[in-house]
């Protein structure tokens, strides 16, 4: 292939010129006949050469010119808001430092069971490479979440747990169910910057309550609730996104029976679950699944590649939910994905390597926030797990220009107003420990904050 693209990108083969024959390519190369034919068929797909029937092989009549694509970058002069930092963190070249990205560093997941989980896959019935899945997804992996759902003490039977692509679809399908354009949704203050956007696509109006150390600031809370009437209230309670705080058990407690008083619904997102060292109150668990859904996904501690997500409610809405991914998905996520997920969770693999990640992040904290302090850079708190970290710049810093100043560095930040309703957290950012571990971040954040701090004075 390599061979091929050099003498088109050289012009010594031009458009419509034959390509040598299979056995000819293959007795010059020193390769078999049946290396030739896929790298010829790899060419075709790449639309480079075409093949012509009982003829052969000719170039292309209109070949690109560098025969790439040139990535997409997102646009750096946009307003900097949830799909700002989400466009940035995704759309990064190899090469970018992301402290400011929501998820572990590849080296960092477990990739060898991720292997050995596709190899045997590939040995799995054609049905599960071709059909597509059911409605609620893998049995197998419903069969795993439920018993871990047990030792959260979330008592749930099959009828109430339904498998989605990823963890947002999960939260999209609630959304279409219970919201109509124009509903009140209440997040925390900050929350996780992707809620209010995917809340913002459903055209639904957002307030905020301030969030504590110990969860929402109750008497807050309880004032929306009772001057907005709102519908849903999204949230994480373990190792909240992005403070890092744990949801206590006295705040969760006045927190249902302030949601029942007003017929509040809650989305409880409990994808940081794992990281925890130990486990703290889940509105689920005191709830029973009555007005709390618990959804989750394994993004964040498997693979982000391999999306699979999952919502756990009532059995009536678990019902319609389902209906609703056949009329927007037809049928559950891919049971590739869900398989391979249930393969991995099935063997010890995982949990050791949950508790290496837990150690790993423990170290990563503490040398991250060394590392923040001698920048003038304070956490908010110390979380007792996972990976995010809440800090105040020093001064006047503003997060958000000091973001757009460490794109010039090639490094993606992630500042504290895309996190905030209320747009009150400008001198915050949100860090990754474990994507801070590169020698060229700090210095570079260094820039950022001096350059934010200059435009302030």
């Amino acid at each position: 292939m390599t061979a091929i693209r050099a003498r088109v990108a050289s012009r010594a083969l031009i458009a419509g010129d034959r390509l040598p024959s299979i056995r000819g390519l293959a007795a010059t190369m020193g390769v078999s006949p049946s290396t030739v034919v896929e790298a010829y068929d790899r060419l075709a797909a790449e639309g480079l050469i075409r093949a012509r029937r009982g003829s052969g092989f000719y170039v292309a009549a209109s070949v690109l010119p560098h025969l790439a694509l040139t990535e997409d970058r997102p646009a750096q002069d946009r307003l900097v808001d949830p799909f700002w930092v989400s466009r940035q963190s995704l759309d990064a070249g190899a090469s970018a430092l992301k402290p400011g990205c929501g998820w572990l560093p590849a080296d960092w997941m477990p990739t060898e069971a991720l292997r050995r989980a596709v190899r045997a896959l590939a040995r799995a019935e054609d049905a599960l490479l071709t059909d597509y899945g059911g409605v609620r997804g893998s049995p197998a992996l419903r069969r795993l979440l439920l018993a871990r759902f047990a030792e959260d003490s979330v008592e749930a039977s099959p009828d109430q747990l339904l498998l989605t692509a990823s963890g947002t679809q999960a939260i999209d399908l609630v959304c279409r169910f219970l919201l109509r354009p124009g509903d009140t949704v209440l997040v925390d203050d900050p929350c996780y910057f992707n809620f209010r956007a995917l809340l913002r696509a459903h055209q639904v109006r957002i307030v905020g309550a301030p969030y504590t150390p110990s969860g929402p600031d109750l008497a807050s809370f309880e004032a929306v609730l009772a001057a907005e009437r709102p519908r849903l209230y999204v949230t994480n309670s373990a190792l909240h996104n992005p403070t890092g705080a744990t949801l206590s058990a006295q705040t969760a407690h006045r927190l249902l029976n302030a949601a029942a008083a007003h017929d509040l619904t809650i989305v409880e997102d409990d994808i940081f679950a794992d990281f925890e060292p130990e486990p703290s109150p889940r509105l689920a668990a005191l709830d029973g699944l009555n007005r709390v859904i618990r959804i989750g996904s394994f993004s964040k501690t498997l693979s982000a590649s391999v999306r699979c997500g999952y919502v756990a409610a009532r059995p009536d809405w678990i019902e319609e939910l389902a209906n609703l991914q056949v009329a927007a998905n037809f049928g559950g996520p891919s049971p590739i994905a869900a398989e391979l997920i249930a393969s991995v969770l099935a063997g010890g693999a995982y949990r050791k390597h949950m508790e290496t990640l837990r150690r790993r992040l423990t170290q990563a904290r503490r040398e991250t926030v060394e590392k923040l302090r001698g920048l003038g850079v304070e956490p908010w708190i110390m979380p007792r797990g996972g990976f995010n970290l809440w800090c105040r710049l020093p001064g006047d810093a503003d997060s958000a220009t000091a973001a757009r100043a460490a794109l010039a560095d090639d490094v993606v930040l992630a500042p504290g107003n895309v996190y905030s309703a209320s747009q009150s957290a400008a001198g915050f950012m949100r860090f990754n420990a474990a994507q801070c571990g590169d020698p060229r971040v700090m210095p570079a954040l260094r820039r950022a904050i001096e350059t934010a701090r200059r435009s302030a004075g």
